[in-house]
């Protein structure tokens, strides 16, 4: 059948098809006119998750600028990268910051490894950061120092000079049963929510940097993670790590020694080169860190004097042999094998620069400008400097990325904050938290008593130097911290807040609140729009051992992120697998749009984030 309509109906119809148009346009109108004027967040979620940048940015930095040792010329280059890319993202006045002196910097131009008598076996292993070289290949002599007493270390007098000294002791690789990668669950998080304020912390895997160590008990500074974060990730986390010796008796024997005093002997008996195992991570996982340097005394049970007397990036430091890690299972073999009689030779080709023409290092800091409240500051950022055997990718080129993008994001929207907005990229973090030490010294204020002194430290002084002199001042008197005293530099009143990011790459979670409660109701709301992507826990705990330290240390706000662990404490972790496939983008995508709307939340706000009551 043939269907014929009028003028009229058509005419009628082609109306309400239009209006009908005109209303969903209108309606599309208002959403972006919403999006636009009424939720900022609502447009950073957005910008962060669909169109993020952050794979270019730690692709570059971590595959073609590479590793980041302190002093290195790939800092310094990463430091230069920076600065222009953040300078081509529309931030001002970007530069680099000096501090120090630090020392000589060191890099590596060329390592290989492979036992070649009586059989080729190719080796998992890198050097010692601030291990010398050798000026050619070496071909020696394996000696597997099985020592476990002074009377024993005895026996190998006169056998190691020019050869090749293993000098850890086996340690059991069991299976693994749990997964190395793990995610905060509800119970986790509960217990995390429900602990305690401050509470004694772990220890660090850095040194506490002076400045630090005159404000706070030594637990506290020296922290690695709080109590309560290691209790809530304990049932899911296997770091297999090594069994800790037990305790011996005073009539249970001869003293056990330790792998530092086989060093040190090996040292001493001119071995030409010290072989270590890594002391942690399987299956061609292993962790890296600087030589050790040769003492001067024979103090007994590995105490003080046994350990760093001299950082080996010093420039006044002491001779020290080459020194490499190997991965424990390859270690193992050779141990095994001597211990079965066979006769081992390895070649090693090892070849090292130290940079000593400008022993300053620096920070990388860009900034946003405010408006009505422009001389007040936000601050975000993360450490740039990493270990040597992997790239830094998530320790801590995350962080970088994540408050680089953080930045990128703001200034993509045309947002306006009303305070300056500061991201800062540290380094010397992994030396203990050099540089954003001497920055807030510098910026914000210091405690006079450092030294039992009522003056400024000097910035010439060494770090290291001046930590060991408070911490003797301490020792001896515990009238020290009732005289200290401090010192506000211009901009302490300025800082609204400090937001830190490194513990990998996995999603935010919450906010260790360092013991502030009165930032609780401000980040619970700032939260919010967040709950879907898992993050809505806040903490009462303090967490250590990174950048935010320095800026709590002296009463200001600074605050580290709670973040999924991941496989960050069991593969990355200053591992060789710290690398850019490790990176988890769609968590670090997430971390980066909450710590852009942390940062901008704080901007906008009338009042600068409430601080927690002094203690002198």
């Amino acid at each position: 059948m043939r269907l014929r309509f009028s003028a009229g109906f058509v005419v009628a119809v082609l109306c309400v098809f239009h209006a009908a148009r005109a209303q969903d346009t209108g309606a599309t109108n208002r959403v972006g006119r919403f999006l636009a004027t009424n939720d900022v967040i609502a447009r950073i979620r957005d910008e962060g998750l669909n169109r993020s940048q952050l794979s270019n940015t730690l692709s570059y930095l971590c595959d073609v600028i590479g590793p980041r040792l302190t002093g290195s010329p790939n800092l310094r280059r990463a430091n230069e990268w920076t600065r222009d890319t953040l300078t081509s993202w529309g931030l001002v006045n970007a530069q680099l910051e000096p501090w120090g002196p630090f020392g000589r910097g060191w890099s590596l131009q060329r390592f290989s490894a492979q036992v070649v008598e009586p059989q080729a076996i190719p080796l998992t292993a890198a050097p010692k950061a601030w291990s010398p070289g050798f000026e050619k290949p070496l071909m020696a002599e394996v000696v597997f120092i099985e020592a476990k007493t002074e009377a024993e270390l005895a026996k190998y007098k006169g056998r190691l000079k020019g050869a090749i000294a293993l000098v850890s002791s086996q340690r059991e690789i069991a299976a693994r049963f749990e997964a190395p990668s793990t995610r905060l669950n509800e119970s986790n998080l509960l217990r995390l929510a429900n602990a305690p304020a401050g509470g004694r912390s772990f220890p660090s895997r850095t040194p506490a940097s002076p400045a630090l160590l005159s404000n706070t008990p030594a637990a506290a500074v020296l922290g690695l993670q709080s109590n309560a974060f290691q209790a809530a990730i304990t049932n899911t986390v296997s770091t297999n790590r090594p069994r800790a010796a037990s305790a011996r008796g005073t009539n249970a024997g001869p003293r056990q020694i330790s792998s530092t005093e086989r060093f040190q002997f090996a040292a001493r008996e001119g071995a030409a080169l010290i072989v270590a195992s890594s002391a942690q991570g399987d299956g061609g996982t292993f962790f890296v860190e600087s030589a050790s340097v040769l003492t001067s005394t024979n103090t007994p049970g590995g105490g003080p004097a046994l350990r760093r007397a001299n950082s080996p990036w010093a420039t006044n430091a002491l001779t020290i042999p080459p020194q490499i890690t190997v991965a424990a299972e390859d270690y193992h073999r050779l141990a095994r094998m001597i211990q079965r009689g066979e006769k081992l030779k390895m070649a090693i080709d090892f070849a090292a620069q130290y940079h000593t023409n400008d022993p300053m290092a620096a920070n990388t800091v860009a900034e946003i400008p405010g408006t009505d409240l422009k001389d007040e500051i936000v601050m975000l950022g993360g450490h740039l400097d990493s270990w040597h055997a992997g790239t830094g990718a998530t320790d801590n080129g995350a962080g970088v990325a994540a408050a680089m993008e953080a930045v990128r994001i703001i200034k993509t929207l045309k947002l306006q904050p009303r305070r300056t907005i500061r991201v800062a990229l540290w380094t010397g973090e992994e030396q203990g938290l050099l540089g954003s030490t001497a920055y807030v010294r510098d910026h914000f204020g210091y405690y006079t008593n450092m030294t039992n002194s009522s003056v400024t430290p000097p910035k010439g002084a060494s770090e290291f130097a001046r930590v060991a002199a408070s911490r003797r001042t301490s020792d001896r008197s515990s009238a020290a911290s009732s005289t200290r005293k401090l010192v506000r530099k211009p901009e302490y009143e300025k800082l609204s807040v400090y937001f830190n990011l490194d513990n990998g790459s996995g999603r935010i979670r919450g906010v260790h609140m360092q013991s502030n409660e009165l930032v609780r109701p401000l980040f619970r709301k700032w939260l919010e729009p967040f709950r879907d992507l898992g993050a809505e826990t806040l903490t009462a705990s303090n967490t250590g051992g990174t950048d935010h330290l320095p800026f709590d240390a002296i009463g200001l706000p600074g605050f580290q992120f709670i973040q999924d662990p991941l496989e960050y404490w069991t593969r990355t972790h200053h591992a060789n697998a710290d690398v850019f496939d490790r990176i988890q983008f769609d968590d670090l995508k997430q971390a980066s749009v909450i710590m852009a709307a942390f940062v901008y939340n704080a901007a906008m706000d009338d009042e600068k984030i409430p601080r927690k009551p002094l203690r002198d």
